[in-house]
Parts: C-alpha cells; sequence; structure tokens
C-alpha cells in the first residue's frame, strides 16, 4: 500500500477536524500568534507521520539560532522534506514554494497557514517580487525555509547544484543561513511499501551573515551544497 494511503487511512476519523482547523488558523482573521498557529500544524505533522511508521531523527537543534529573522535552505528529495523538517523544528517558518504545488488542496491551506509564498519560477519578474517579500518578511524577524536546488532530486542522498539566485533574499536581509541535511526524506513517499522508515534531518551549524558578507551569491551556493553533501555523506 502507498505510504501517503496509509497515513490518509490511519488517521481518517480526524481529518475533518484538522483541515477545518487548518482553514481557520490560516485565515486572515485568526488572532493565534505565528508561533501558536505553527505549533498547532506541528502537533498534526508528529502524529501523521508516526501514524506513517516514519521515524524522525533530528540533529543539531542547538544550531537553530535563538533570535528569529533566518532561512533554512535544506537538500530537496521530496515531497516529504518539509514534513520532516517541520517534525524537527521548534521555530515557525513560512516557506517558498513553486505554484503548481501551491494550488494541491491541503498543501495550498498548509502554506497560507505558515505565511508561505508560492513562486512561478518562470516567471522573472515575480521571482524577483518574491526575493523582495521574502527580505521584508526576515527583516521582520520572520523565518522562511528556501529550497536552493530549485526543484527535486532524483538521485537520493546525492543532492543537485545550488541555484545561487536562491541566496538573494539572505544576502539582502543580512540574516543566517541555516543549511539543513535530509538523509533518506526520499524513502517515505518514493517507496512503494509501508515499512518502516528513518529520516535525518541535520541542522547545520549557522552562517552568518559577517562569514558570507562580499561572497558573490554563486560561492555561497558552492558553500552551503558542499556542507549540506558532506554531512549526507557521512551517513550514507
Amino acid at each position: 500500500m502507498n505510504r501517503i494511503a496509509w497515513m490518509v487511512f490511519r488517521s481518517l476519523p480526524f481529518v475533518p477536524i484538522w483541515f477545518y482547523k487548518i482553514c481557520r488558523y490560516g485565515s486572515t482573521k485568526d488572532r493565534h500568534t505565528e508561533q501558536e498557529r505553527y505549533d498547532f500544524l506541528r502537533s498534526i505533522v508528529k502524529k501523521v507521520n508516526r501514524s506513517g511508521r516514519v521515524t524522525v531523527e533530528i540533529h543539531g537543534c542547538s544550531n537553530i539560532p535563538d533570535e528569529n529573522g533566518f532561512i533554512l535552505f535544506p537538500n530537496h528529495q521530496g515531497l516529504f522534506d518539509v514534513l520532516a523538517i517541520i517534525d524537527g523544528c521548534p521555530k515557525p517558518f513560512g516557506v517558498v514554494i513553486k505554484k503548481e504545488a501551491a494550488d494541491i488542496i491541503l498543501v495550498k491551506q498548509v502554506v497560507r497557514l505558515l505565511g508561505g509564498i508560492s513562486i512561478d519560477r518562470e516567471n522573472i519578474r515575480e521571482s524577483l517580487q518574491v526575493i523582495k517579500t521574502v527580505t521584508e518578511e526576515v527583516k521582520k524577524k520572520r523565518n522562511f525555509l528556501i529550497f536552493p536546488e530549485g526543484t527535486r532530486s532524483k538521485n537520493g542522498n546525492k543532492i543537485l547544484d545550488f541555484k545561487g539566485g536562491t541566496f538573494k533574499s539572505a544576502v539582502n536581509a543580512r540574516c543566517p543561513i541555516v543549511p539543513v541535511a535530509l538523509v533518506n526524506s526520499f524513502k517515505p513517499f518514493d517507496i512503494s511499501s509501508i515499512k518502516k522508515e528513518t529520516v535525518q534531518v541535520h541542522f547545520l551549524e549557522p552562517i552568518p551573515y559577517e562569514q558570507y558578507m562580499g561572497m558573490k551569491t554563486t560561492e555561497i551556493a558552492h558553500l552551503v551544497h558542499d556542507k549540506i553533501q558532506g554531512k549526507i555523506d557521512e551517513f550514507i
């Protein structure tokens, strides 16, 4: 059985109320704080992951900055990535997601709850506006998650090149960059099985603005890429 179908089946009694609350929490009229909304979503994610027989091992939580206003840059292995990071990260974050995915039911509502942003990667003007918006939000001490590969790797734990442009918001906001290494995050949904799986999330040491100041975004991309691939290689 497909794991997504298994997760839905196991959670079926709770899905209607969860969906209702996710929609309500994502409403512009909602009065909960960002942390409260995130904590609610995170509690659901943890339950769903357990019901799907996926163990998420978290490493390096102490590397998550105490002060908000940072950007997480993880490698991208598949649909389970965001679930794994939410499971492990206690601090709320918005996510930048491709427009095609943002139109999927439930994904759309979750992105809205997180205060995320959808992007049309083929529209240069829109991409520039997203960079500007993320920059402004991070300066206001919000956190974001951006996948620097731009698309998921189809080679398991071998990551793709990182795109320099994905780091422009960090440079403009002068914020800490937090590399995140995902190990075996492709397995829960790519393998047609419901056998137990373990996914690792490694929050690496943040890179302060002072360390990458003056570097080209392509150089920052190489730096973060190599840190993440190096960490992944330790476990495969």
